[in-house]
């Protein structure tokens, strides 16, 4: 079997590789994930030469075959399983999406707002590269997601593979677990099917936009019960970063990306208060890690650590308080991140072994088991987060409760401008573009949006490109 790591000279992959040579051997998480090669495709040889310095000097004992290849055909041709961790334009590319944005006052994070929606713009002609690569040369692949702004991307992706796409994202299942955990059950049960599970989970939403609205062990829901807990409560970032107070007031826990919704102008006062964006820390960084990979090929594998460890401590940093920007706790970032969620799909999947997670599907996915649209208030082709049971059948979306007021309303206005995102990018309008801008919530000006998006054609030549610039 075949793994495709699309962006193979990215941060995730030495995880990946160590838990598939895991696999190999009989042990770890996955033991019956039995992969024979993988495939590191990205367009940069200079960061496909470190990731390969680094494995060797890792090298994990049974790991697969590693090939690597800048040429995308080569690479996808026999993949039965593909990784999609792009970063068109890379992390300079995403400087200029923050910096744009807060030079007219607003929020330039790569996944909410502006700032994702500019990734998105110079993204979907690459992924309907891709999309298009695999329909012609491996159409019975599965390609999981994890490119980001995810919902934006697979959408995008299920125009050209229909449902052979999935986009994933940690940050949901890991909410279940840590609120598992904190009513003192087993986070492992949330992953559990079958009557034998004992635990079952709301949540709904769209990608980095959702909610945990139930928690049931047993037959109880011990959501209301861990809610009224702070000692509980404090087990959760999601609920230190946005409040306790506020989530009581909700009556159900939101993804860790609310932050910027919530606590819009607190966000943005704390990011502009900061030495240097989130991009800029990871693009000096990142940096000094490749040259210094370059420069010593003995020591990648500790240097590879080190930064990884670095990027994980100051992910969302502004979302804490100052005294806690240093670093997390073990707890929050307990949940092995995207490549976990990627490799627990690809095993139920390759296996026929169910399993339940959190997964960015087409809203009319139940459809054909006789359910409707998982939010009848979408469009049929909207990708929506909820959850899903994943077998040798393929992926399951599961029924969630009704979207209704603020939420509703919220999903509804972000998920309309996506789809504008979407069309703007497919048929390089611009005033779809503008459009879309000057309709997400963080956005209080139609004037300010049209300033953002000619500073992001400007600034940005892949932007340029993808509207005929």
């Amino acid at each position: 079997m075949k793994l495709l790591i699309v962006g193979g000279g990215g941060f995730r992959v030495p995880q990946v590789i160590e838990v598939l040579a895991a696999a190999r051997a009989g042990s770890g998480p996955h033991p019956g994930l039995v992969v024979d090669e993988v495939c590191l495709y990205d367009v940069s040889p200079r960061r496909l030469h470190a990731m390969r310095a680094v494995l060797a000097d890792l090298d994990f004992p049974h790991a697969p075959a590693l090939t690597s290849t800048t040429d995308l055909e080569e690479a996808v041709r026999g993949a039965d399983f593909i990784f999609s961790a792009m970063r068109e334009g890379g992390t300079h590319g995403r400087v200029l999406d923050e910096l744009v944005a807060l030079e007219q006052g607003v929020l330039g994070q790569e996944t909410v707002g502006v700032g994702g929606y500019a990734y998105a713009f110079r993204t979907i002609p690459a992924a309907m590269e891709l999309a298009r690569t695999v329909r012609d040369l491996a159409p019975e692949a599965w390609v999981i997601n994890f490119t980001n702004p995810a919902g934006i991307i697979t959408q995008a992706m299920r125009t050209v593979l229909g449902g052979r796409v999935v986009g994933i994202c940690d940050t949901p299942i890991g909410l279940v677990w840590r609120a598992t955990t904190a009513v003192g059950e087993d986070a492992a049960r949330a992953s559990r099917v079958g009557p034998g599970a004992g635990l079952d989970f709301d949540y709904v939403g769209l990608n980095h936009l959702g909610w945990l609205r139930s928690l049931v062990v047993d037959g109880q829901d011990r959501l209301p019960g861990l809610l009224a807990d702070d000692a509980g409560l404090d087990h959760l970032e999601e609920a230190r970063v946005i409040g306790f107070d506020w989530v009581r007031a909700l009556g159900m826990l939101p993804n860790e990306y609310l932050f910027y919704y919530y606590l819009g102008r607190e966000s943005l006062e704390r990011i502009r208060a900061e030495a240097e964006t989130r991009g800029q820390f990871l693009e000096r960084r990142q940096g000094e890690f490749y040259d210094a990979v370059a420069a010593d090929p003995q020591r990648a594998g500790e240097l590879w650590r080190r930064a990884h460890a670095e990027r994980e401590a100051t992910y969302m940093a502004e979302s804490r308080d100052a005294a806690d920007r240093a670093g997390r706790r073990a707890e929050d970032i307990a949940g092995g991140g995207y490549q976990q969620v990627a490799l627990d799909l690809m095993t139920a999947v390759h296996t026929g072994v169910p399993a339940r997670m959190i997964l960015d599907v087409g809203n009319a996915d139940a459809c054909s088991a006789g359910g409707g649209l998982l939010v009848p208030q979408l469009r049929e082709d909207a990708v929506v987060e909820v959850p899903c049971v994943v077998d040798g059948y393929g992926v399951h979306p599961q029924r969630v409760g009704a979207l209704a007021g603020a939420e509703l309303g919220l999903v509804a206005t972000v998920k309309g401008c996506e789809e504008l995102v979407i069309d703007a990018a497919l048929s390089g309008d611009e005033t779809l573009a503008w459009r879309a801008l000057a309709g997400h919530p963080l956005i209080d000006s139609v004037n300010v949006a049209r300033r953002v998006l000619d500073g992001y054609l400007e600034c940005n030549p892949l932007v340029a490109r993808t509207f005929g610039r």
